[in-house]
């Protein structure tokens, strides 16, 4: 692949929040974005408020939690002529509810959005990185859900995102040389869903996620980062 063509990132949930951000600073970095959204009339709304030079970015509907979704994304994109380099696995929700509170559909939509969505997109555009032999995957997860730090919560969060911790592990080691493919913990950000009183904002609690989406060659694959440090799973 020439050195030259301009990196392509597709961001998942990238209408609001954290992945909006994302998806600023990668188009302010000089990539060309994909903003993905489950519902499309979001995304393009959220996209007018990007400055995007020479048609850069591009908006997609795209549902995590449904295979055919992504492969029909994948599709349209590869008919296009858009290859994906960068994919910021960053759609998510977050059930607050205790264990013993917890309805079995709240833990399933936990971990369809948050564990099955990078799942889905894992399969579906880390393949192409691998024939090509470059890639970055960034999997947006939380220290809520690290091991070593305490019990993952709440329970379907926290159980998601060390499932995706796992997920950050497994796809690492399938992916292949020159594919770099790690997980992020933004911190508590002042987002809908970390709520206004939280102590990051969200150009912060974005920057590791697009400084791992930008890793140089030898930059590292398969660990977890909170500002831009390596943390414990």
């Amino acid at each position: 692949m020439s050195r030259s063509r301009t990196r392509t990132a597709l961001v998942t949930g990238g209408n609001r929040g954290i992945g909006l951000e994302i998806c600023r600073q990668l188009l302010q970095a000089g990539h060309d974005v994909v903003l993905a959204a489950r519902d499309e009339a979001r995304g393009r709304s959220a996209a007018r408020g990007l400055k995007s030079a020479d048609g850069r970015l591009r908006v997609e509907q795209l549902d995590v939690t449904s295979r055919a979704s992504v492969t029909d994304c994948a599709t349209r994109l590869v008919a296009d002529g858009v290859e994906i380099d960068i994919l910021v696995n960053n759609a998510g929700v977050y059930p607050t509810d205790s264990f013993f509170s917890l309805t079995e559909d709240t833990f399933r939509e936990a971990l369809d959005v948050n564990l099955m969505g990078a799942f889905h997109t894992s399969q579906v555009f880390v393949p192409a990185m691998t024939r090509r032999g470059w890639g970055r995957v960034v999997n947006v997860s939380s220290g809520l859900g690290a091991m070593t730090d305490n019990v993952p919560s709440p329970a379907a969060y926290g159980i998601s995102k060390a499932a995706l911790n796992a997920l950050t592990l497994v796809v690492s080691a399938a992916a292949g040389h020159g594919v770099k493919v790690n997980a992020v913990c933004p911190g508590w950000v002042r987002t809908d869903m970390g709520g206004a009183w939280a102590p990051t904002s969200v150009e912060k609690g974005a920057d590791t996620a697009v400084w791992l989406a930008r890793l140089p060659d030898d930059g590292p694959t398969g660990g977890f980062f909170r500002h831009r440090r390596r943390i414990a799973w």
